[in-house]
């Protein structure tokens, strides 16, 4: 191999999506040489297949929902969604595919680029195969990181050959709308795109092989999501499956499914939101004794548990630990830290911001889910406790009795909850859902994360007249002790 194809970085991270661009940005900034290596667009998952054009899509079906609900502007909303100009609009918001201003961003950071498939090659060797067939190896003096997510997990499915399936990237990436969309799956994928895709036209039908909506969440929260998207128009089909499908002719003569029960349905496309799998089948983990295709376990500083020196780093998706974008960046924030310390010869446990460890993996996780209405959730559900055996008081409101929420809607339907910690008094758990809700969540995160106890946060007023007011209404609810405890003997509220 000739001098050009053998080079020598800090760092190498494999993956440049969100992930990988922050561990990039961190370690660089640190002085450290780094390079990234990426083998489809810079920016990854999230800024084309993912937050970014799903959020793009949803948006404009949110407020139009909202709009049409509202006296006075209700009658303005005379027509269905423009979907040319919403899919337009996702483009803009997707870039057109296009990662040109994110090289931009690498080349100002000061952060090497090299396309190319990039895999493990041994302890601190990583083999990258260039799109022109030639083959660069990479040495990293201080730290590899492997950043290269998930990606969509299929079912065994019979047929599944000839259907060429949607997976989450054809169904926020798709040009036209499907005039029937079939639907395989119960959470937060198949929620928000039989949301997206029924309002610009489609007529969805959701099969699940889960009783309900969004196992993962509060009830409460899925049955108002549930409800509205039958109330829109979509077919819901709990407790079954998907036995076979095939194209029975031509394109245009649609996919067949057979459910379990036996039913039969006809659909132009079919959506397999079925989980996600770890992009480790093929980044070379046999050179470095780990097996391809698994989950890399870590530790807190996101180091690879089972590889000995502190060089291998998983970083987002790809351990498992909390599969969302906003909680890869903040890993990623960590791992930087780290290695950039750990090749300084610094103690991790010194820092600026105090120690490198990422403990908001295991206590407050916020995520909110797009639907009609949304859902915002952080910390522990009723359902957490109950199988743990913890014993939380749990707090509920109805978030349409607040001032602010009935300026936002006057027929606003949602509902909010705190699980609270009875000896500690602190906030362990909350989940909101109706209109709106999504910038509820960064308050309950840092309630959570800051272990706020209850005397404090009593005084952090909100203002009139906002949905945030919801907070004080919990609160008097809670002092006024209108709740039982649920613990391991009982999980009735």
């Amino acid at each position: 191999m000739s001098d050009k194809n053998s080079q020598t970085y800090d760092v190498v991270v494999i993956g440049a999506g969100p992930v990988g661009e922050n561990v990039a940005d961190r370690t660089s900034a640190a002085g450290l040489r780094t390079i990234i290596v990426e083998s489809e667009l810079i920016g990854g998952e999230c800024s084309y297949w993912a937050c970014e054009p799903s959020k793009a899509l949803l948006r404009p079906v949110l407020l139009h929902a909202e709009a049409a609900r509202f006296p006075g502007v209700d009658s303005a909303v005379t027509g269905p969604l423009d979907a040319h100009a919403v899919l337009k609009h996702r483009d803009r918001m997707s870039a057109d595919w296009n990662d040109s201003g994110q090289v931009e961003w690498l080349e100002s950071a000061g952060i090497a680029l090299i396309r190319g498939y990039g895999r493990l090659a041994g302890t601190r060797q990583v083999t990258v195969e260039t799109p022109d067939g030639e083959t660069v190896r990479l040495t990293a003096r201080h730290a590899v990181a492997v950043c290269t997510g998930t990606s969509a997990a299929l079912p065994p499915l019979p047929g599944l050959d000839s259907v060429r399936p949607w997976t989450s990237r054809e169904a926020t990436s798709a040009q036209k709308v499907p005039q029937r969309l079939a639907i395989l799956g119960a959470g937060v994928v198949a929620t928000e795109m039989a949301t997206a895709w029924q309002a610009l036209g489609s007529q969805v039908t959701l099969i699940a092989r889960e009783p309900r909506l969004l196992t993962r969440v509060e009830s409460f929260a899925a049955e108002l999501v549930e409800r509205q998207l039958r109330k829109v128009g979509v077919d819901l089909r709990f407790d079954t499956t998907i036995t076979s499908a095939d194209r029975a002719g031509g394109p245009d003569d649609g996919i067949h499914l057979t459910l379990g029960d036996g039913s039969r349905i006809v659909a132009d496309e079919l959506l397999l939101a079925t989980g996600r799998a770890p992009r480790t089948e093929d980044v070379g983990l046999d050179t470095v004794g780990l097996t391809p295709g698994e989950w890399l376990t870590t530790d807190d500083t996101f180091t690879v548990t089972a590889v000995e020196g502190d060089w291998l780093y998983a970083v987002g998706d790809v351990n498992r630990r909390a599969l969302l974008t906003h909680q890869g960046k903040y890993q990623a924030r960590i791992a930087g830290a780290v290695i950039a310390d750990r090749a300084r010869g610094l103690d991790l446990d010194t820092g600026p911001w105090g120690r490198h460890a990422g403990t908001a993996d295991l206590v407050a996780v916020p995520q909110v889910i797009f639907t009609d209405p949304e859902i915002a959730a952080v910390g522990l559900t009723t359902d957490d406790a109950a199988r743990t055996g913890r014993a939380v008081d749990v707090v509920d409101y109805d978030i349409g009795s607040v001032a602010g929420a009935i300026q936002h809607d006057p027929s606003y339907q949602g509902r909010a909850r705190l699980l609270i910690d009875p000896e500690r008094r602190v906030v362990v758990g909350a989940t909101f859902a109706g209109a709106g809700v999504a910038e509820l969540l960064h308050s309950a995160t840092i309630a959570i994360t800051g272990e706020i106890p209850l005397e404090r946060l009593w005084h952090a007023v909100p203002s009139f007249p906002t949905i945030s007011e919801i907070w004080l209404r919990l609160l008097e609810t809670y002092r006024d002790d209108q709740y039982p405890r649920i613990n391991a003997a009982t999980t009735t509220y």
